[in-house]
């Protein structure tokens, strides 16, 4: 895309108007504008998370799940491998003996080995809520900052579009629970880093030897630490980035596929460098301990209806909520809202045939309609109805990759393609509004943007408290019962039920766990989330749903034994829980002994068992 002209005209140093008093003023008022957008959109972060603000000791993202505990986890632990100086890739503090694979589960190193001075003073719900906020913040402004130096002239259109970027409905969907997928604020840089480079390929055919390597080198670094940060937001933003320039170039595909071989010395050399910069970590996740090929999440498609609702995080989710057809709270990743859905149709064709920024608006459409339509999954479901109409994902799911991206979030590829349709019909309305007064044209354009936005407005994301870590976790007692084993709790922390986890934080990882919450292996190395299920854990756990003592046979007591050595069991821990004392009337009869009530926790000493 071709940067736009500001107008006025810049001073020259050969003008009589250049001089330093013309320039300084000009650049410091444009960086105050710059500051004043980035506080307002850390203020609007900092109002949408306010209720985790406001309690970091006890607070819990209520839409979470049990996906702020596994995430906290995840910047505990690599602060703990960081303090001692362990490798943070891999680690047997969960699912001992087997472990946990790291990389294989976003544990975001990018951030999460940078702030470990905070997660070590304040705690990783700090880190997460810091995270969280940030990512929304820094993703709308880095947006904003793309859109007003190389799309429009209007700081205000940038400014509707970053906003839209860092706050659309899937980014408040993900400040629940995913900060992989809401510090977003690299891709824009990447993307302005390539713009810039498409742009003087085009224009100077032989650049100097060192533009060239320092540009692979910038453009290596920010690729490496997205892959720290998130690889499947990276894959997303690289197919919308791609189709992007196929359709921006449709017209002028000699041109394009000279700006291709002009720029791909610098891009695989860039490759190169994040290729060795990446390549251990990339092999462990990959080939390493606890690694997997893919991951089956079932159909994880957008049902049509969610395109044209409101999301339930937002004004119009309050005041107009529609039919429940998302797949979880964490993963509302269109309900764009059929107002502003018809008014970027609108636009589109109002602007089609605009001479300025045409390809960039016929690329934009092109992103949105594709990418909008794959979020769809391989069938159309209409109301959580099946309608029978298969769909391209149908064709693509099983693409290496590809079949790892859970495909609802390919709509999150149209959210910066919209922002920029919104920001050249709001440039549009202001160019119109200067040249005449009594154009209504921007009236309008602004009513009707205010219109398709207003039920958008996120409103804060709601919390609750989170149970209370038993003392026995914290005052050593558990300590004393672990020589070189593992602590089992009854039953093992799953993906229903991962508090254990922070338990074990507040020990200071004093002990290793059995079970937990994470992506794994099974026995055809295909991925799943949490630890291969074992009987006497499932036992458990049926006793705790149905609150009843089933018939203990020597089977099933065979069946304990072999599971605690597996675990390599030091000590079992019945922690105050629903149905507990079914639970323990089992763990008796399984065990062979009655276990003791020590520091609120019920303890079954298997040390001599395994």
């Amino acid at each position: 895309m071709d940067p736009p002209e500001h107008a006025g005209g810049a001073p020259t140093a050969g003008s009589s108007q250049f001089s330093l008093r013309a320039v300084v003023p000009e650049r410091l008022w444009s960086a105050r504008a710059d500051l004043l957008v980035a506080a307002a959109y850390l203020a609007l972060a900092v109002t949408v998370l306010s209720g985790q603000w406001r309690d970091t000791d006890n607070g819990y993202l209520l839409k979470s799940g049990q996906d702020q505990n596994m995430w906290e986890w995840f910047f505990a632990v690599t602060a703990h491998s960081v303090t001692h100086l362990e490798s943070p890739l891999g680690t047997t503090l969960q699912n001992y003996p087997d472990g946990v694979n790291m990389m294989a589960n976003t544990a975001m190193f990018g951030v999460g080995v940078p702030l470990t001075p905070v997660t070590l003073l304040f705690g990783p719900t700090v880190t997460y809520v810091l995270v969280l906020t940030c990512g929304l913040a820094a993703t709308a402004f880095a947006w904003y900052w793309l859109l007003s130096r190389e799309l429009v002239r209007s700081r205000f259109a940038a400014v509707v579009g970053g906003v839209f970027c860092g706050f659309a409905p899937a980014m408040i969907s993900h400040a629940n629970a995913h900060p992989n997928f809401v510090m977003l604020a690299l891709l824009p840089v990447i993307a302005l880093l390539l713009i810039r480079m498409a742009r003087r390929a085009a224009h100077d055919p032989a650049p100097t030897r060192a533009r060239r390597v320092r540009e692979a080198v910038v453009l290596g670094l920010l690729v490496a630490l997205q892959i720290a940060l998130g690889e499947e937001p990276l894959l997303i933003f690289a197919l919308g980035l791609g189709l992007f320039a196929a359709v921006y170039y449709l017209h002028d595909p000699r041109g394009g596929l000279r700006v291709l071989r002009r720029l791909a010395p610098t891009v695989g050399l860039a490759a190169l460098i994040t290729l060795a910069l990446t390549a251990v970590p990339l092999w462990w996740q990959f080939f390493g301990p606890q690694s997997y090929r893919s991951i089956d999440h079932g159909p994880t498609g957008n049902d049509l209806k969610a395109l044209v609702q409101f999301p339930p995080e937002s004004l119009g989710g309050v005041y107009a909520p529609g039919q429940n057809v998302g797949i979880n709270p964490t993963e509302d990743n269109s309900y764009f809202g059929w107002p502003l859905l018809l008014l970027v149709a609108i636009t589109v064709i109002a602007l089609w045939r605009m001479r300025d920024h045409r390809r960039v608006l016929r690329a934009a459409a092109a992103v949105i309609a594709v990418f909008i339509v794959l979020s769809l999954g391989p069938t159309a479901t209409f109301g959580q109805r099946i309608t029978g109409v298969s769909l391209p994902w149908k064709w693509v799911e099983h693409v290496p990759l590809l079949n790892t991206v859970l495909e609802t979030r390919f709509s999150m590829a149209a959210i910066p393609a919209i922002a920029i349709v919104l920001a050249l019909g709001t440039e549009r309305a202001v160019s119109y509004a200067k040249e005449s007064l009594g154009d209504l044209r921007p009236l309008a354009w602004f009513a009707a943007l205010v219109l398709a936005l207003t039920p958008l407005v996120p409103t804060i994301l709601p919390t609750t408290h989170r149970p209370t870590t038993p003392s026995a976790f914290t005052d050593g007692t558990l300590r004393s019962y672990v020589e070189n084993g593992s602590v089992v709790i009854a039953p093992p922390p799953t993906r229903e039920n991962a508090y254990p986890l922070r338990w074990q934080i507040d020990s200071d990882f004093e002990f290793p766990l059995a079970g937990g919450y994470f992506v794994g292996p099974t026995a055809d190395n295909k991925g799943m989330y949490g630890a291969v299920d074992r009987p006497t854990g499932l036992l458990l756990a049926q006793v705790q749903q149905s609150d009843r003592v089933p018939v203990i046979d020597a089977a099933a007591r065979d069946h304990a034994l072999a599971d605690l050595n597996y675990w390599k069991a030091d000590v079992v821990v019945l922690p105050p829980t629903r149905n507990g004392g079914a639970i323990r009337s089992t763990l008796n009869q399984l065990l062979g002994f009655s276990g003791q009530y020590v520091d609120g926790v019920w303890v079954w000493d298997v040390r001599g068992m395994v």
